[in-house]
């Protein structure tokens, strides 16, 4: 393909003309057509972090249980003892997803499992973190009917149990929904596998499915606004095939287990481009690549093509010319194709050949992030809204009539009603490891048995959660993504677990924005505050920008994937109230703030009001709490108190086990207005129940925690009663709570 590169093509990829010129620089002359593309999809948004990484090594990236440090693998690694690690990992796949829901939220769940198991891990759980607009809206419809159906169908077919998640709805999200998977693999600590093409003269081949024209500039068409040109770019969209991805599981432990690996990388965002440049960047190697030998679904295609293709389920594999027929034979047993494509250099040089012609001869340093990748510093301004939202004083509101129609109408709100038909098209427990199942705990708990080896290992269990609460956020990044860590914390501790590590989704509007960069640097400050203070440091993640539309950005959404271990799986702690007669207790600090709560959204159309600050001696001792009340079966169940507040999580506590719904009878002391009191939130608050008998012990173990704890009533009849202020009957409750999301998608889902 001879086409003559000037700065307007090199535009038209999404560099800009100082980058056209820093790339002339760097040749020292004139890039080829194919050499432009390796450097727009290397240096795009998505893969080069060029207006984040500055702000991203501020975070908490090394603890003394962390194998690898943030970004040096494709996953993070905690060591877990028994010498087994667990790798973890958040992605997002937002652009594809607004264009081609199936697809783009299909191909990021087998992107995000392909993280795991490259590093010799294998899957145990998923995650979904999901954002869409109002839910009233058709196309808002068909997008949420569709990513779920791709998630679903996806990891269904692939065999691994989605165990958790989150489904927020705002208006902010209506033309830009917000896709972000997760995945979690156990992995023996002598056989991880590395991402480096080390060893001068070994072979590169590619393994896994063919190439083809799907997904070409993929990764710059995630480093761009969403608008109605999107929709020309359907091409840009991978198509995943997750019967091949698990052959490619199978085929890639087998072969990691066999020794015959030296290095190993997925072809995701960039495919061929940056599997080979990062690889060899990173071992401060080149590679010789012939691209003739690549299988290809299209005979036609050019190296440009084939180069920027994202064509899913390939892997990069490193190895000894001594075991390419060893190699070979794995593959072959498990259909897939693998072939030797080219060898590691000493000269640092990325040479790509098609048709004996070398279509690109580029330092592979400078292609990769953190090597030779641009790097900005951007500028940023407090937007005036922050500031004038923080003025608002909820005192000003009238004070509701009907205390009942209030409850039931929170809930109802889509962000609180049950997501129960959203996850029963998961398949959460192939494998059947799954211990606390969705909607059963504030957290999932994956047991970790048949891994062990040690009988206290056998006990163990990794628990899994995904958290942000967008709208705090927009109020405070700060305090709003210190929030966010927090609760997922404290709702992997409700379960009886320790948290120990983060990765995270960075979702955000466009970083040229002045107000937009505020947002993403004053999170990552918040981010970093909390993991410090929590000691849950991050191992790695993605940052998404450019999430908006020409109406407006999304709400900033840092969310947070919190990975904890629970030394006794079978001791987890249930969301739900368990049995007639046991008390219930408020433990925590009083809140009554409304900055940024659901009561305001849903009652009042504001989202307005102050975030409350983070008390992190308070949130450590509660956590300590929670885990000894667990390990000791002092407490029945434990539910974080958040969106909609207390009176919302005594419904839920109520009514989340459709098989043994049990009633309450709370009496409250109203030292503050009753709807503060009822819908305030504010984070660091609890509600347990237990048995009687273990009063004393409970009450004990709170004040050695220097924990407030007060008893406010008991589990008791059909009818959720507070005062003489709320009298609901659960009957009532749950048909609101489990059908208020099915009737706004009765004609996409069958209930």
């Amino acid at each position: 393909m001879n086409i003559e590169v000037n700065a307007q093509i090199a535009q038209e990829m999404g560099l800009t003309p100082e980058e056209f010129q820093k790339i002339k620089e760097i040749l020292g002359r004139t890039p080829t057509h194919t050499e432009l593309g390796v450097y727009s999809v290397m240096w795009s948004e998505h893969a080069s972090y060029k207006n984040s990484i500055l702000q991203l090594k501020k975070l908490p990236r090394s603890g003394k249980n962390l194998l690898v440090s943030a970004g040096e693998e494709n996953a993070g690694l905690v060591d877990i003892g028994d010498g087994l690690a667990v790798a973890f990992k958040i992605e997002s796949h937002n652009h594809p997803s607004a264009v081609e829901p199936y697809q783009g939220a299909a191909t990021g769940v087998g992107g995000i499992l392909r993280d795991i198991f490259t590093m010799g891990a294998r899957p145990v759980a998923a995650l979904d973190s999901l954002r869409f607009g109002n839910p009233d809206n058709p196309r808002v419809k068909y997008l949420l009917e569709n990513v779920v159906k791709g998630i679903a169908d996806y990891g269904n077919a692939f065999g691994v149990p989605t165990v958790a998640g989150e489904i927020y709805f705002d208006e902010c999200y209506d033309e830009n929904p917000l896709v972000n998977a997760m995945a979690v693999g156990i992995v023996r600590h002598n056989r991880v596998a590395k991402a480096a093409a080390k060893g001068v003269g070994n072979l590169v081949m590619i393994v896994g499915s063919s190439t083809g024209r799907d997904g070409i500039h993929g990764a710059t068409f995630a480093s761009e606004d969403i608008s109605e040109a999107s929709e020309a770019k359907r091409p840009s969209v991978q198509v995943g095939d997750p019967f091949t991805e698990k052959l490619l599981l199978e085929a890639t432990l087998e072969a990691i287990e066999a020794g015959v690996v030296v290095g190993i990388q997925d072809m995701g965002a960039a495919g061929i481009a940056c599997s080979t440049s990062e690889m060899s960047a990173k071992a401060g190697t080149g590679m010789d690549v012939n691209l003739d030998l690549v299988p290809l679904r299209e005979s036609d295609m050019s190296a440009y093509e084939i180069m920027l293709s994202e064509s899913q389920e390939r892997m990069l594999v490193v190895l000894k010319p001594e075991d390419e027929a060893a190699i070979k034979k794995i593959f072959s047993k498990w259909d897939l194709n693998a072939e030797v494509i080219g060898k590691v250099t000493d000269d640092g040089i990325l040479r790509i050949r098609r048709r004996g012609k070398v279509e690109a001869e580029i330092p592979s340093k400078t292609l990769a992030l953190g090597e030779g990748a641009p790097v900005y510093v951007r500028e940023s301004r407090k937007p005036e809204y922050i500031d004038k939202l923080a003025e608002f004083d909820s005192v000003t509101l009238p004070e509701p009539k009907d205390y009942n129609e209030v409850l039931k109408r929170l809930v109802s709100s889509p962000d609180i009603a049950s997501k129960k038909y959203v996850f029963e098209q998961y398949d959460y427990m192939v494998g059947t490891d799954t211990v606390v199942l969705p909607g059963e705990g504030d957290a999932s708990v994956i047991r970790l048995g048949r891994w062990a080896t040690s009988e206290s290992g056998k006990k163990r269990g990794l628990v899994v959660k995904t958290d942000c609460n967008a709208r705090y956020v927009y109020l405070d990044p700060k305090v709003g993504a210190e929030h966010a860590v927090v609760e997922s914390a404290r709702n992997v501790a409700c379960v009886g677990a320790k948290p120990v590590a983060i990765t995270n989704c960075l979702n955000f509007g466009n970083p040229y924005k002045q107000e937009v960069y505020y947002q993403f640097e004053k999170a990552v400050e918040g981010i970093t505050k909390a993991c410090t203070e929590l000691e849950t440091p991050v191992t790695g993640g993605n940052v998404s920008f450019y999430n908006e539309s020409p109406n407006r950005a999304v709400y900033p959404t840092p969310v947070i994937g919190m990975l904890g271990i629970i030394e006794d799986a079978s001791k987890a702690v249930r969301s739900s109230f368990r049995k007639e007669g046991d008390l219930i207790a408020v433990i925590g600090l009083e809140r009554n703030e409304m900055g940024g709560s659901e009561y305001l959204k849903i009652i009042h159309n504001v989202v307005s009001g102050k975030i409350p600050p983070v008390d992190y001696d308070y949130e450590r001792h509660l956590h300590e709490f929670l885990q000894s009340a667990a390990q000791a079966d002092s407490i029945n169940s434990a539910h974080d108190i958040s969106e909609g507040g207390l009176a919302v999580t005594l419904a839920e506590c109520c009514i989340m086990d459709q098989e043994n719904m049990i009633g309450a009878k709370v009496a409250l002391d109203f030292s503050a207005r009753k709807d503060f009191v009822l819908f305030g939130e504010g984070g660091g608050r609890v509600i347990i129940s237990f048995d009687p008998d273990k009063s004393d012990a409970v009450l004990s173990l709170a004040k050695s925690k220097s924990l407030t704890i007060e008893i406010i009533g008991a589990v008791s009849g059909e009818n959720l009663q507070i005062n003489d202020t709320v009298n609901v009957t659960l009957k009532e409750l749950s048909s609101i709570y489990y059908s208020a999301l099915p009737s706004k998608f009765a004609t996409s889902f069958a209930i």
